[in-house]
């Protein structure tokens, strides 16, 4: 226990029993688990390297082949061909046809097309060199002829374009063969369509030199038709039997991975994953094998990928040398961890003090003792001390705050209406004619004396209050009101157009006379108010422009009272009284 004693008392015993005890839990497992984050992470990458091989070798696959198919089909539905294949020997058709026919064959990649009358049997042909216009008649299918055995096969399919590698021995060319079964209602016209040569294919889609990986297509029954081994192409006839071919499933090493292979094929035709991913044994080495299924061709592209040539071990020598040295750096982690804990404490709280002494207190409320050690302690008795001083800091100067708004209110605001008076007004104006035009209004109130001489005076305050209330409801953002007589308003509009100052004069006309003013709680009076504006200009002084708006108010006045006057130039300021502003 007397050990355990001192090493709770000493930070210094603590941190370095600390180091101790880090370097004993990385060092055992940090091997271990470096071997199986390196082993994850190949295993990671080349699975998602080996599905974006697959949706690449897709899509090029695709472009390659796609264009040609498009075209294909849409020869096949082209009226010209299908009524020379209903009358074969109607010159006239005939002639639209081979026309259609040569007129396609400029955007075939492969410069070349064939179509098969089914009536006749008849084969037309011609290639890119052009060698057999004018006579694009070749010879006439039979079905004595093992090597016609594909379009006997070819036209019990579906109407539409079908793919398959043909070695034609006929025309002595081995394609990737679009073949385009033509149909009117259950009758076949005639099969149509064109070919990309193997060897350039292979050459555009899968012989692109990519170490460590191998790109293929199959077929649906697993045919190779594309590899860069052309040995490996099933160079299909219709009637050769599967079994006698090769397929994808003869480079799987056992069975198990052959139904690996079919599964991942399956997966991907049936649902809407593009590429699926998985290992299998190939010639005896882990492979890793993606694959894709290309739905308009009906064929599979599958890659299978060496990840230890893809994915380089030597990679991650660094990380390891890393974690090596992370294991150096911990030691000196650790060791600095001590000068954190309590050399850099006691300097902060010394910092602390400091500022708590010239008055400000924030630093020392701001510190959270975590702890409860001696310094934790220390600095929970310090923050305990400064918030008491603060909390008397800040009364002292919430009474001060308050006196000086008691005061500022007794020089600036009226104390019946709550509005400015002529003193903080002229404070205001001071600083709003400086920022530029300004909009100046005078409110009075009509036939007030009547108000006090008929209901009293404590009717006519209770008037003032309301009217004073009103003006100050309507007024826009950054405009004051003051109380400038006994039954006078004044209001002040910084940067305001003719045509807003008249609008707002409007509106407390218009407010003032909308309802009538309670004075006692059955008693209600209504009265009206007379307007005067006038627009100042920037650093105009107070008195110039009241007295312009002097002048507008004394014409309203004169006009019969209860309405709104805008000083015009026209105007002559005659001011019914001049008085000094306080």
């Amino acid at each position: 226990m007397s050990l355990l004693r001192t090493i709770g008392n000493s930070l210094r015993l603590r941190v370095l029993i600390s180091v101790l005890l880090g370097f004993m839990a990385l060092a055992v497992p940090a091997f271990f688990g470096f071997n199986w984050v390196v082993n994850s992470t190949v295993v990671q990458l080349g699975t998602l390297f080996a599905e974006k091989q697959v949706l690449y070798d897709r899509h090029r696959g695709l472009g390659a082949l796609i264009r040609e198919v498009s075209l294909a089909e849409t020869l096949s539905g082209s009226q010209a061909i299908r009524d020379w294949a209903a009358d074969e020997d109607n010159a006239e058709r005939k002639r639209r046809g081979i026309a259609e026919l040569e007129h396609y064959r400029r955007y075939f990649a492969d410069r070349s097309y064939f179509f098969i009358v089914a009536g006749s049997g008849n084969y037309y042909f011609n290639n890119s060199a052009n060698s057999f216009a004018g006579d694009q008649l070749r010879y006439t299918v039979s079905r004595e002829n093992p090597d016609d055995a594909w379009y006997y096969s070819t036209i019990e399919l579906a109407q539409g374009c079908h793919l398959n590698v043909n070695n034609d021995a006929n025309l002595g060319v081995t394609k990737v063969w679009m073949n385009c079964v033509i149909r009117e209602g259950g009758r076949v016209l005639g099969v149509l369509g064109t070919g990309i040569d193997l060897t350039a294919f292979i050459q555009e889609v899968v012989n692109v030199p990519q170490r460590g990986v191998t790109a293929m297509f199959v077929d649906r029954q697993g045919m190779i038709q594309a590899h860069r081994d052309e040995t490996l192409v099933s160079l299909a006839n219709f009637e050769d039997r599967i079994d006698s071919k090769r397929t994808v499933f003869s480079l799987a090493s056992g069975e198990g991975d052959t139904a690996t292979l079919r599964h991942l094929m399956e997966s991907v035709t049936s649902s809407d994953t593009l590429a699926q991913s998985d290992f299998i044994t190939v010639n005896g080495k882990r492979t890793l094998v993606g694959v894709g299924y290309l739905d308009k061709l009906g064929w599979y592209n599958v890659t299978f990928m060496d990840i230890d040539t893809v994915i380089d071990r030597q990679l991650f020598v660094p990380v390891g040398l890393l974690l090596a040295v992370i294991m150096v750096l911990v030691a000196v982690v650790l060791m600095l961890v001590f000068k954190r804990q309590v050399l850099d404490r006691i300097v902060g709280l010394e910092r602390v003090v400091h500022q708590a002494r010239s008055g400000d207190y924030r630093a020392a409320l701001a510190i959270t003792p975590g702890g409860s050690d001696e310094i934790c302690r220390l600095t929970a008795a310090l923050t305990q001390m400064a918030a008491s001083v603060d909390d008397h800091t800040r009364e002292l100067e919430r009474r001060v705050r308050e006196r000086t708004l008691d005061l500022e209110r007794l020089a600036y605001r009226d104390a019946q209406t709550g509005l400015l008076n002529r003193r903080g007004f002229a404070a205001f104006h001071a600083e709003a004619s400086a920022e530029g035009p300004f909009g100046l209004m005078l409110v009075d109130i009509d036939a007030f004396k009547s108000v006090n001489d008929t209901h009293g005076h404590a009717a006519g305050d209770a008037v003032i209050a309301e009217i004073a209330g009103r003006v100050e409801a309507l007024l826009p953002q950054g405009a004051a009101a003051a109380r400038w007589g006994g039954d006078e308003f004044i209001v002040l509009v910084p940067r305001c157009t003719s045509a807003g100052l008249r609008q707002l004069a409007q509106q407390v006309q218009q407010a003032a006379i909308s309802r009538a003013i309670s004075i006692s709680s059955d008693r209600s009076v209504s009265v009206s108010v007379s307007l005067g504006a006038a627009l100042g200009e920037r650093h105009d002084a107070l008195e110039v422009a009241n007295d312009m708006a002097d002048a507008a108010l004394y014409t309203a006045k004169q006009a019969g009272r209860d309405r709104v006057v805008v000083f015009d130039r026209d105007m002559r300021p005659v001011p019914r009284r001049r008085q000094s502003v306080a």
